[in-house]
């Protein structure tokens, strides 16, 4: 009896104490959605629009839309909404790859002469596991963007005569080309169209109703507005498929496919399940093959960068954009936790999900605020403010964005978005381009093509001397070199000096 009793204390301390930790883990799921959520919706102000998930051991932690998906009609952005997910495109690619070895159509070890007529001798020995790893030598790209709509035919047969990087299988050179390979190999070996065979065998086996290209039937307002540099108004990615009826061989395969945020999770829970794949299909998905960077931080697996925590566990993740949207995918399958992220105002200060990911992990971590992005920063601030108080704004660029001006281009980019006053109308425009170049001359003094640019300013406000000045400088610094705009500014020079 007594035995009874002190195992029936022990039974209901046990209890106690796993009901006790339930709690506070229920508690610290409570504070972590509290605090990033606050952190998101305070940098929704300076720029951050887009969805959010995160869930832990299966359960959802935080889902929620921030900003405007359509800000000219005040369409919020929500958890439904619909987004590119750019280069994530690659595992699902990956995923049908082995989904067909699976069922015995292909194997990864095969080689291009299997699937394409006239191979170049160089490309011969190419393998479906050097295009997964991207160490088959091939291109980044051919055509000009993700629109360039080149017959199938014409686009296989300039991509193949390309000149190889390096000798396949012998390093890791990204490209998105050797996924459109990949893609044309899945139609040849099924005998159905890309978009077509993930659909049947990874979306709806999923569950997922609002993931593909053209075959989902979206209404217009629930897919995501892209915005450049939060400003300028670029449209949807599929109101473009919809004028072209097709996704060019340009992007299939390596990117631009839509979801959700509730459908990218249901895939997660699909991989972890092994609804699609095997276990030991996934393993192969997930393994780390080759070194992505030299300093060791990241591989890559198949359309999967394979990284490690500081808890020493795997990391699963890849993104993707086009430098307007923006998609994040951070999985840790050790923890049981997995990150989605989108943006439809793509820049390095809203990609977040990394910090997110301390955040979750790291109690006492506090992430710096969300900042406005730099050209976002300075067009608000030449909204509100005179051309005589630009030494305030070259004082906070210099202060807090030093990262963007590690390089003359982002500023020249910037000067020149200022100059053609072709993202919003400010007043004194040319005036505000010029102090940007001047910033830009002050910071690489030793650079013919920013004083190049500066005396186009100078020329433009109708400040001859100066503008003279400027291009004189920017010849002497190129001397006799060869050079882009050399010959542009000695016409400038010669067409000043007529003018009286």
């Amino acid at each position: 009896m007594k035995n009874s009793v002190i195992i029936l204390l022990h039974l209901t301390l046990l209890l106690l104490i796993s009901e006790d930790l339930i709690a506070q883990e229920n508690y610290d799921n409570a504070v972590l959605k509290e605090k990033i959520d606050h952190y998101l919706s305070e940098g929704v102000s300076n720029g951050f629009s887009g969805s959010l998930l995160i869930a832990k051991q299966g359960e959802i932690i935080l889902h929620k839309g921030y900003g405007m998906a359509h800000k000219e009609n005040q369409v919020p952005y929500k958890r439904t909404t619909v987004s590119t997910i750019g280069s994530v495109t690659k595992q699902f690619t990956a995923t049908a790859v082995l989904k067909l070895e699976d069922m015995g159509l292909l194997q990864v070890t095969d080689s291009l002469t299997k699937y394409f007529r006239n191979i170049p001798k160089d490309k011969k020995n190419i393998t479906i596991h050097q295009l997964l790893t991207h160490t088959s030598g091939m291109i980044d790209v051919i055509g000009d963007g993700d629109f360039d709509d080149i017959p199938r035919k014409r686009f296989f047969k300039t991509l193949f005569a390309a000149k190889l990087l390096h000798e396949p299988g012998s390093k890791y050179e990204y490209s998105n080309a050797g996924y459109s390979i990949l893609a044309r190999i899945i139609e040849i070996v099924s005998g159905k169209d890309y978009e077509s065979f993930l659909m049947e065998h990874l979306f709806t086996p999923a569950g997922m109703t609002h993931t593909g290209y053209l075959i989902p039937h979206w209404e217009n307002e629930e897919i995501a507005n892209g915005y450049a540099r939060n400003l300028l108004h670029m449209g949807t990615l599929i109101s473009r498929y919809k004028e072209q009826d097709k996704v060019t061989w340009t992007l299939k395969g390596n990117g631009g496919i839509h979801s959700t945020t509730g459908d990218m999770y249901k895939w997660y829970e699909a991989l972890k399940a092994n609804k699609i794949l095997s276990k030991s299909q996934f393993e192969k998905l997930t393994k780390p093959y080759v070194l992505e960077y030299e300093d060791g931080s990241s591989y890559y697996a198949y359309g999967w960068a394979i990284f490690n925590s500081d808890r020493n566990t795997k990391i699963i993740s890849h993104n993707g954009g086009n430098r307007v949207f923006f998609h994040d995918y951070i999985y840790l399958p050790k923890e049981d936790v997995v990150i989605i992220l989108f943006t439809n105002a793509s820049s390095r200060e809203v990609e977040v999900a990394w910090p997110i990911e301390k955040m979750i992990f790291d109690e006492f971590y506090e992430p710096k605020p969300i900042k406005k992005n730099l050209f976002y920063l300075v067009f608000d601030f030449m909204k509100s403010h005179e051309i005589s108080q630009s030494d305030e704004l070259i004082a906070v660029i210099k202060d807090h964005y030093e990262s963007s001006l590690r390089s003359p281009e982002r500023l020249n980019g910037l000067g020149y978005r200022i100059l053609k006053n072709e993202i919003m109308d400010i007043e004194k425009h040319l005036k505000w381009s010029i102090e940007i170049f001047k910033l830009n001359a002050e910071l690489f003094p030793n650079d013919g093509n920013v004083w190049d640019s500066l005396g186009e300013a100078y020329a433009k406000n109708g400040q001859k001397k100066k503008a003279i000045q400027s291009y004189t400088k920017a010849l002497e610094l190129a001397k006799n070199d060869r050079c882009d705009w050399c010959e542009s500014s000695r016409k400038a020079l010669k067409r000043l000096d007529k003018v009286e």
